[in-house]
């Protein structure tokens, strides 16, 4: 991502393999997909760049920055499967290849070696970090399901959903490293505050393009949070302002032919979209915001521009 973390994550991906080592097979093969198909690593990147802005402990870096990944990957493998996903990174989803009972264990084994790791990082305050994270990530998804299912949509459901697919995690990887260097409460508190809207804006995005993206750039089919009854927030805009054959569209899981081109109109029709990129400039100016307490630095002027990219992508 940056030339100064750069040794940081190729040393970061050597760890993650000798990590996911197993004498079973199976377990060990889902380690190498995870190792090789590699991923944007966004949290371990925001653990090396807060542990640049604290002067951290390399060693104390690398256990946040493998913790997170692991919760991170294990989620993965769980979400894969309740979502009757068919690929993650372009490969086809490891229950697929393996089957349940081998993907469920497998996302479990890397969750026991990321309790072994911040365990031997012997902090209290970290062990309960992760807990918490870890909680926040399971509410998110069964939430987001509950929402669908019982058609409870509001903004306060979408950003507890949010915050936990996304926001929770990113804040752990940075808060974490603040908790192993024994950064001021102050600093630590940025540092959370930065993650969770940052995470929030880049979730955000996410949930955007997938309604107003570019297929060929995204690599999947526009729509899929519609067709999984998902309400997002240009959705929830329409909800707001009563555009009820938008609420009818969700319902029903976007199953008619022309109901995702349909909800594109209403959205761009009723300025959702606009609302929608507001929202995540806003949240990505707060993340940048709450940085005024550091000093100048590489890692800050680098955890500024990921925020700001997200702002870029909104305009």
């Amino acid at each position: 991502m940056f030339d100064l973390i750069q040794a940081d994550l190729t040393s970061f991906e050597g760890n993650l393999a000798k990590t996911l080592r197993s004498s079973v097979e199976f377990i060990e093969a889902i380690g190498d997909d995870l190792v090789t198909a590699g991923g944007k690593r966004l949290r371990p990147s925001l653990s090396f760049l807060a542990g640049k802005l604290l002067n951290a402990d390399p060693e104390m870096t690398m256990r946040v920055a493998l913790s997170v990944e692991l919760l991170h990957s294990a989620s993965l493998l769980h979400d894969d499967l309740i979502d009757d996903a068919d690929t993650r990174r372009g490969r086809e989803a490891a229950f697929r290849r393996y089957g349940n009972v081998v993907s469920v264990m497998s996302g479990d084994f890397m969750l026991a070696k990321m309790f072994e790791i911040i365990a031997e990082a012997n902090s209290s305050e970290l062990i309960r970090l992760i807990s918490y994270t870890a909680a926040n990530i399971c509410e998110g998804e069964v939430l987001q399901f509950q929402m669908a299912t019982l058609e409870t949509y509001s903004f306060e459901n979408y950003f507890r959903v949010i915050d936990g697919k996304s926001a929770v995690l990113v804040a752990a990887a940075l808060e974490g490293v603040a908790i192993l260097a024994n950064a001021s409460r102050e600093q630590r508190e940025a540092l959370k505050t930065y993650g969770m809207s940052y995470g929030r804006a880049f979730q955000m995005q996410d949930d955007y393009l997938d309604l107003l993206g570019d297929e060929g750039k995204l690599g999947k089919p526009i729509g899929g949070d519609l067709r999984e009854g998902k309400a997002t927030y240009s959705s929830l805009v329409l909800f707001d302002k009563g555009v009820d054959e938008a609420r009818t569209i969700v319902r029903r899981h976007a199953k008619q032919a022309d109901d995702v081109k349909k909800m594109i109109a209403l959205v761009k029709e009723h300025g959702a979209d606009v609302d929608a990129k507001n929202q995540i400039i806003s949240e990505a100016k707060k993340a940048i915001q709450v940085l005024d307490i550091f000093p100048d630095s590489l890692a800050k002027q680098h955890l500024i521009q990921l925020a700001t990219r997200e702002i870029e992508r909104a305009k």
